[in-house]
């Protein structure tokens, strides 16, 4: 049996854009403004080590005091443990400082670039991003 280049040609394109069609369907982080960087000072409530996204759950208070709870969405288990951050970076109770890219509708959470650790220690999960992380 004889092919035309033209089938052939459609045939392996075809093929090509089913095989992107998982990377097209991946969200973008439009929703947040990696312009600025907000600091955000709280307890950990939990430490979502998960795919395709990790989250940083904390207890905060507002500026009247009353506790309000914030999500912090991060990479992937792979890229975070990359750049050294562990399923046991932060537990329930500890004290922590956040760099975070807020929400651009101004909602609670937003994307986490940078943590403090109970310990003082920094993680990044962006370190080319964060600006405000003290460098030694």
């Amino acid at each position: 049996m004889k092919h035309s280049p033209t089938r052939v040609l459609a045939a392996a394109l075809g093929s090509l854009a089913l095989a992107a069609s998982p990377a097209l369907a991946h969200h973008s982080a439009a929703m947040f403004d990696n312009t600025k960087e907000v600091s955000v000072v709280g307890t950990v409530k939990a430490w979502q080590w998960s795919n395709p996204h990790s989250w940083l759950q904390l207890e905060t208070l507002d500026a009247k005091g009353a506790r309000t709870e914030q999500g912090f969405e991060c990479g992937s288990p792979n890229t975070l443990f990359r750049n050294g951050w562990r399923v046991d970076s932060f537990k329930p109770g500890d004290k922590v400082e956040l760099i975070t890219y807020p929400r651009r509708d101004g909602s609670l959470g937003g994307m986490l670039v940078a943590a403090k650790k109970a310990d003082g220690a920094w993680l990044e999960w962006l370190p080319s991003a964060a600006k405000t992380v003290p460098r030694s």
